[in-house]
């Protein structure tokens, strides 16, 4: 055999394996970009503690997945809307919101609820000098007379009609203000969420004695197709809790920290309802213990089922 035809042939073996070797450092290194929704014009508190879940998902799955990049788009838009861009892969990676049959069925979930059960806990913001009213409420066919005010595109709205309560629905920024004008009565929000509403308006207080509960999960969504996203996001999610770091960054973050006794659900009455927007793979997760927040547990109001 020629010289020169060996040679080739011991270059060519040699820079064979050095092209397998860039291309798995390249995959190595590739980075994963996640978009997310930021509201700029209506800052809201709790965005803050979903980027930090998500941060803490990533880095935990970083070791196995690789690097990441977050993106914030700052697009002002209703759930709904950026739901569909999630859907239709456009400027969005992830959404996260309260789950029900339909957004399992057009977006993939990551089936790991991030509050811990805390969304499904839900005390009222009722008008000025309206408690008496309240106190006269010792029934859940009490409750279903009182109007309900609700957003135009949360599930909650949904579940709360199908139970047979009485629900008006509007956008998500105005619902304070129908409430101020009378629009409706009770405005329930889950136990983290009335307490940077009630220092907007001096005509709202925050209402003493009902609570009205429900399993109503949140998760993070992904486009169905990305799932390569929901398997890194659900594997962080779960190193986090299984080494106590998503428990921390619960109990300790600005809006969760301390709700439950400032909520005061030991001097309540419960109200428990059915959520029929529920799917079996979510209603399935309510055995696991270890996804859902064991401290209320150990309270026991006095409780109505519907």
């Amino acid at each position: 055999m020629p010289k020169t035809r060996i040679y080739f042939i011991l270059l060519v073996s040699c820079l064979i394996p050095l092209s397998f070797w860039g291309h798995a450092n390249t995959a190595q290194t590739s980075v994963t970009e996640v978009r997310y929704n930021l509201s700029a014009q209506f800052i809201d508190p709790k965005q803050a503690y979903y980027i930090s879940l998500l941060e803490l998902a990533m880095d935990k799955s970083e070791p196995k997945y690789g690097p990441y990049k977050m993106t914030p788009v700052e697009i002002e838009m209703p759930q709904s809307r950026t739901i569909k861009l999630v859907e239709s892969k456009q400027h969005l990676d992830i959404v996260w919101t309260m789950t029900s049959i339909a957004r399992e069925h057009h977006l993939q979930a990551v089936y790991i609820p991030l509050l811990k059960g805390l969304m499904g806990y839900r005390i009222g913001i009722i008008r000025q000098g309206d408690q008496a009213r309240f106190d006269q409420v010792d029934s859940i066919n009490a409750f279903k007379q009182i109007i309900i005010g609700q957003g135009i595109d949360w599930p909650d709205t949904e579940i709360l009609q199908q139970n047979g309560f009485k629900v008006v629905s509007g956008s998500a920024s105005k619902l304070l203000a129908m409430l101020s004008k009378a629009r409706f009565d009770y405005f329930p929000r889950a136990i983290h969420e009335p307490w940077d509403e009630l220092r907007r308006s001096d005509d709202i207080v925050l209402e003493q004695r009902l609570l009205l509960r429900y399993a109503s999960p949140i998760y993070f969504f992904v486009n169905k197709k990305n799932t390569a996203l929901a398997e890194r996001i659900e594997y962080g999610l779960r190193l986090a809790i299984n080494d106590g770091s998503f428990d921390k960054l619960f109990y300790n973050h600005p809006i969760t920290e301390g709700v439950i006794a400032k909520a005061q659900l030991d001097k309540r009455i419960e109200f428990e309802i059915n959520n029929p927007l529920l799917s079996p793979k979510s209603a399935a997760l309510l055995t696991e213990s270890q996804l859902w927040l064991t401290a209320l547990e150990k309270i026991s109001p006095t409780t109505q089922q519907n």
